[in-house]
């Protein structure tokens, strides 16, 4: 599912399947896609579209 997720993020950051999102609070700076049912993946973007950092991927509980 990781795989699916980050082929379609690599097609279309913002394909509405990933559901991309900007993280508040403590995760203010990075933003999330989903990649399954509760599957999440946490990035940080780093001069426009040129640089993304993958973080996080895990089910919501173990990202949040």
């Amino acid at each position: 599912m990781v795989d699916d997720g980050l082929s379609l993020f690599r097609e279309d950051p913002f394909h509405p399947d990933l559901k991309n999102h900007a993280l508040k609070g403590v995760l203010k700076g990075q933003r999330a896609i989903s990649a399954g049912f509760d599957l999440r993946i946490l990035y940080r973007q780093e001069g426009g579209h040129a640089v993304v950092y993958l973080l996080k991927t895990g089910t919501h509980n173990q990202v949040y």
